[in-house]
């Protein structure tokens, strides 16, 4: 008598080594069976006899009988248990976590970084560009002559006091004269054969010559009348300014770039200040407020000012204020332009922000062209160039400086044409 459901039984299971069986030979290998916890039953199993309970499924991964062997069923090889991935199973048995793909991070860390840089750069230079005040127009220029190699550029500053309020200008010792007037000029040419800065003493005597008035349009004819260069900016501005110097020189203009006193001190703040070498002797004047000791120190935005309009404190008067002014800009361009201030967000904007809300250029000035003027300047402080004053034969009756006309001519075709500069200035 057996106990055994008839599905077990010996005649119906066949002869099975392991179950107590006389052989002595083991059985073959045979697949796990896995319990499979579902409601129903195997495909083909019948109904269980009466009075015995509902018995798991076994499958082996076969459609007929439900056995897994491995290929797609319900059974595991052994990845689940022991393959873990590359880097094996963690201290719980689970798999263990994939290796990370490196070289994928870093080239989307890479796409990332360029596109931020792109991003910041197209903003940052449409920022800037919206920032320049283009007020000058040198279509108004008439008669103008031909254009040469290289490219020009009239650097002016001017005794603007726009903006300033009464403690600024008894801060900076500005005074309160209304009206404009250039307080320094010079030409920078930029070329090819070398960069050249060539200053124009304000008191300079040249021709006014025949011009349209910038605002009125009206022409007014040259009458031969000789005054200082700097009346011609008095008299009717940027316009009237390049047109005096186009006239005298006879080399063309390509840009121009004004600052005044407000905006020079505030460019020099914001790069935290500019180290200059003062004289032997030092430097004192009461008019420009100027008030130094010889040798190298830095100088804040109300010093530097004091320091590029004096001229009292100066045995060559307005001849060695330009060499002082020259040396200063310079100066400045080659702080400004240093990987700490380029690189440094919190010292680029607001050096960016105070020099363009503050700088005048004409109509077609870019900032590319902009930039290469301070990359030009900052050249020349390192030597890459030549700085001058304009070649001066003397003084006139009336104490004006009276330009060296064979000098001036030489000047002026080795620059139309970029070649070095070999004429000495004063």
């Amino acid at each position: 008598m057996t106990d055994w459901p008839q599905g077990w039984s010996g005649e119906n299971g066949g002869d099975r080594q392991g179950r107590g069986g006389a052989s002595a030979q083991p059985e073959g290998a045979r697949v796990m069976r896995q319990v499979q916890r579902g409601q129903g039953a195997a495909p083909h199993s019948s109904a269980p006899p009466h009075g015995v309970p509902p018995q798991p499924t076994y499958t082996d991964g076969h459609a007929d009988n439900g056995y897994d062997n491995g290929q797609g069923g319900g059974y595991n090889t052994g990845q689940v248990y022991g393959g873990g991935g590359p880097q094996g199973p963690g201290p719980d048995g689970r798999p263990g976590r994939p290796r990370p793909n490196w070289r994928r991070r870093i080239k989307w860390i890479s796409i990332t970084v360029v596109t931020l840089l792109v991003v910041v750069s197209v903003g940052t230079y449409f920022w800037a560009d919206s920032k320049l005040n283009r007020d000058v127009d040198l279509s108004k220029v008439i008669d103008r002559p031909d254009g040469g190699e290289g490219t020009n550029y009239l650097i002016v500053g001017s005794d603007s006091r726009e903006g300033m309020t009464a403690e600024d200008k008894k801060k900076l010792h500005t005074g309160s004269a209304e009206g404009k007037r250039t307080d320094s000029m010079m030409i920078l040419h930029v070329g090819d054969n070398g960069n050249t800065m060539v200053s124009l003493p304000r008191d300079s005597n040249v021709t006014i010559p025949t011009f349209k008035g910038s605002e009125s349009g009206k022409t007014f004819p040259g009458t031969g009348r000789q005054v200082k260069l700097n009346a011609a900016y008095a008299e009717d501005g940027p316009e009237l300014l390049v047109r005096t110097v186009e006239s005298n020189t006879g080399l063309r203009i390509d840009h121009y770039a004004e600052i005044g006193f407000g905006g020079f001190a505030k460019i020099v703040d914001s790069v935290g200040g500019v180290e200059i070498d003062i004289p032997k002797g030092g430097m004192k004047d009461t008019k420009s407020g100027a008030d130094f000791e010889a040798g190298k120190q830095t100088l804040d935005g109300e010093q530097a000012l004091a320091f590029v309009r004096t001229r009292y404190a100066l045995a060559g008067s307005d001849l060695d204020r330009t060499k002082n002014q020259q040396k200063f800009l310079s100066a400045l361009a080659n702080q400004t332009a240093t990987p700490s201030t380029v690189l440094n967000p919190f010292k680029l904007y607001p050096t960016l922000g105070s020099g363009l809300d503050t700088l005048t250029v004409d109509k077609d000035m870019s900032l590319w062209n902009l930039g290469s003027m301070f990359w030009a300047m900052k050249g020349i402080t390192g030597g890459e160039g030549k700085s001058m004053n304009m070649p001066i034969s003397g003084n006139t009756g009336n104490g004006n400086l009276q330009w060296d006309t064979a000098k001036v001519k030489t000047l002026v075709n080795q620059l139309k044409n970029d070649e070095k500069v070999t004429v000495s200035g004063n």
